[in-house]
């Protein structure tokens, strides 16, 4: 019963990565990303409660979870970050993202096709683990505005000033705003989340919280550079790109 849901959330989420961006090829707006994408978060929501309450825990066991669990944190901010800055086409360039993460979920043995229960969970773990995991939408979505600032940029230098895609992007300001925002909400929770790993009792196995560790450090020195020393948006977005792919790493430790 849960897999129907990952995969409704996966087909709506395509859905409303496909709409989108037949819409901006059009050289129009996409007013139904949002409503895909809403569907598809309330997918998600049916496939972690129901993952959640058989684990009696928060479901991040095993990588199909994990990257579950990601997809939606992607779309929880994407919902709570897209409208408040105007930035409709943000979800045409997040639908993608989301669904790849949820079909590599999907595939043969990734997912765990029986959530067995957890032994009583240890708070310092649980909450690691899922401010670990909200952290990386946090910086995913980060990442996929730093995309959105180069494509705008590239456009910007090449003089397509008519293209579809251009003249539905944000200004660049806006952006900029919303990717730096991002960047300190998924510091902020990611400090918590290795703060809680070092409190969390350990048995070995410590690869992936040094890892994330190193991680978080270098979003910090990205942001500390950028707030004492000043950075140029494209810098900006260049290292947030490669610093989110780069992290990915994490969860080949999990």
């Amino acid at each position: 019963m849960d897999r129907w849901f990952l995969i409704a959330a996966t087909a709506l989420a395509a859905v409303g990565g496909v709409t989108g961006m037949w819409t901006v090829h059009k050289g129009t707006r996409s007013r139904w990303t949002v409503l895909w994408m809403c569907l598809a978060f309330l997918a998600q929501l049916g496939f972690l409660s129901i993952r959640g309450e058989a684990r009696g825990a928060c479901p991040l066991v095993g990588i199909g979870e994990i990257l579950t669990f990601l997809a939606w944190s992607l779309t929880l901010f994407y919902l709570a970050v897209g409208p408040t800055y105007r930035l409709s086409l943000l979800g045409v360039f997040t639908a993608p993202v989301v669904v790849v993460f949820q079909a590599v979920a999907l595939l043969p043995g990734v997912l765990a096709a029986h959530a067995e229960r957890m032994p009583r969970a240890d708070a310092w773990r649980e909450t690691h683990a899922a401010m670990s995991v909200l952290s990386y939408g946090a910086l995913a979505l980060a990442a996929v505005a730093g995309v959105m600032f180069l494509v705008l940029d590239k456009q910007l230098k090449d003089q397509h000033l008519q293209s579809g895609l251009f003249r539905n992007l944000p200004p660049v300001r806006e952006l900029l705003k919303c990717m730096i925002r991002l960047l300190w909400i998924g510091v902020v929770l990611l400090s918590i989340g290795v703060v809680a790993g070092f409190m969390m009792p350990r048995s070995g196995g410590t690869a992936h919280l040094l890892t994330a560790t190193a991680v978080w450090i270098g979003y910090a020195v990205l942001l500390a550079i950028r707030q004492v020393r000043g950075l140029t948006g494209r810098r900006t977005a260049t290292v947030a790109v490669a610093l989110f792919v780069v992290s990915l790493s994490v969860f080949a430790l999990v």
